[in-house]
């Protein structure tokens, strides 16, 4: 590599570090509407006769071209960075987003699975069973150091779930048959276990990406790889003509209702992997995830007060240990930054002693 790439990719290493916290909030907000919105709408869709699974796979990825937004207006609108979009995008990087994508797809598919057939408050508490396989999965990928802080935050959460299964059997809604729920309740955990893959895999990859624009060019690729995917499987079930048909005889709130649903699903979900893509760059894979568990929480209430969904004893307990275990998290990793400012001042004040006593003695 020249000197020049080199600089070039200590700028940027530099550049994100000054806009780290905006780039976190940014991402966690992205993360926050993102997550709930794409929840709820799946929902709707599916609860107003939507029927096709692969659609509602299709719109978790089909929302890529906004990321050419983050992607193209640094460089040649804000003019922010000095960096190319796609410069230093190897062939190996390529690949490697390409793989994730269609590991991603299989992901939306699963999910999608999940919840055309459960309530969104018993899908969305059963997603965080995804925590403990994070934490075993990091460990094992990119060598996440195992705290009280992180394991007490994963056994909490987890509890919820554990929880939420054995209060849920009643929670099925009318006309879903037994075989039906077990399909969409495992389908969930499915989900739940390719996602917790998929969080450390990309930390690894990340350990080779220097810079925000260059995680939201991954982004693309992978979105573009999943899109692929779904559009594949849609073919295999009427393709496009299908989602015609679907809004003008199946869905009851009608077709203009329909595709304003199918686009907004589009948006949100971008956003949510946007967000989810970022705070993993940002933070780590473990962080990530247990960021996106706590967020289950705001996922519980808005099915339960948009849809109506039971929040009985047990998802109020599930509920109340989810946000317990986040809380007891951030306050760790509270502790631990100040902790870390307060070495780092001190050994900057033994160095600046150190270089007094040598000026003196000179």
């Amino acid at each position: 590599m020249s000197n020049n790439s080199v600089r070039v990719q200590e700028d940027q290493k530099a550049r994100t570090n000054k806009r780290y916290t905006f780039l976190l909030v940014i991402n966690y907000l992205f993360l926050f509407v993102g997550s709930l919105s794409s929840s709820l709408l799946s929902k709707f869709y599916f609860n107003h006769q939507g029927s096709s699974r692969w659609v509602s796979t299709w719109v978790q990825s089909a929302g890529f071209p906004l990321l050419l937004f983050p992607i193209y207006l640094p460089f040649y609108v804000f003019k922010c960075t000095d960096r190319r979009p796609f410069s230093h995008f190897t062939p190996r990087i390529l690949i490697l987003s390409i793989l994730v994508g269609l590991m991603l797809g299989l992901n939306n598919l699963l999910f999608s699975w999940g919840n055309s057939y459960l309530p969104v408050s018993t899908s969305s508490l059963l997603l965080s069973t995804q925590l403990v396989f994070n934490l075993i999965l990091s460990v094992i990928i990119v060598k996440q150091k195992i705290t009280f802080q992180n394991l007490n935050c994963v056994v909490l959460l987890t509890l919820s779930s554990v929880l939420l299964a054995l209060g849920s059997s009643h929670d099925k809604p009318q006309g879903l048959t037994r075989a039906k729920y077990f399909v969409g309740f495992f389908s969930t955990i499915g989900a739940g276990l390719l996602f917790a893959l998929y969080l450390p895999v990309m930390e690894k990859i990340y350990k080779w990406i220097y810079c925000y624009e260059m995680v939201m060019e991954m982004q693309l690729v992978m979105e573009i790889a999943a899109t692929a995917l779904a559009t594949a499987g849609m073919a295999s079930d009427g393709g496009f003509s299908e989602m015609k048909r679907e809004s003008l005889v199946k869905f009851d709130k009608g077709p203009g209702i329909y595709w304003v649903t199918v686009f907004s699903n589009v948006v949100t979900w971008q956003l949510c992997f946007m967000g989810t893509a970022g705070m993993v760059f940002l933070t780590s894979s473990l962080t990530g995830g247990i960021c996106m568990t706590a967020l289950l929480a705001m996922n519980v209430l808005g099915g339960v007060l948009v849809y109506g969904d039971e929040f009985g004893g047990v998802k109020v307990v599930s509920t109340v240990i989810c946000g317990w275990g986040f809380c007891s998290y951030v306050y760790g990793m509270y502790l631990k930054m100040r902790e870390e400012k307060e070495m780092e001042s001190k050994t900057h004040g033994m160095e600046m002693d150190h270089n007094v006593v040598l000026a003196s003695n000179v």
